[in-house]
């Protein structure tokens, strides 16, 4: 901070331009800080959700399923998947197998304005 900082309330840098006015730093700066700000999310867990289909089945249906019972679902072979973050619509892809291990490749993330829109629905 030199002579011409000043701390707002909310904890923000406002630095004093040469025409007067002032204006806030926050994001503006590079440093050592900033990492550390983007270290306190980078370990809170998240729940990752890939939709494969859905089905609707009564009680009766479900308690006749039995080992080797197939669930036919509402997806045709072959469409993408939807991927959600904490039961939110964040991209969608396809199968992969990896490792002998089923996976996702992500083949397109939801714009914003398509995740706006999600949150009436």
């Amino acid at each position: 901070m030199n002579d011409t900082d000043t701390v707002t309330d909310n904890g923000h840098r406002e630095a004093s331009q040469d025409n007067g006015q002032t204006g806030t730093a926050q994001g503006n700066e590079s440093g050592p800080h900033e990492k550390c700000d983007l270290d306190l999310v980078l370990d809170i867990p998240l729940d990752v959700t890939v939709e494969l289909g859905r089905v609707k089945m009564l009680v009766d249906d479900v308690l006749q399923l039995g080992q080797g019972s197939v669930i036919e679902l509402d997806k045709p072979v072959g469409e993408r998947l939807e991927i959600y973050i904490n039961d939110k619509l964040i991209a969608r892809g396809e199968v992969v197998v990896a490792n002998e291990k089923f996976g996702v490749r992500v083949t397109d993330i939801v714009s914003p304005v398509e995740r706006v829109e999600s949150l009436g629905s």
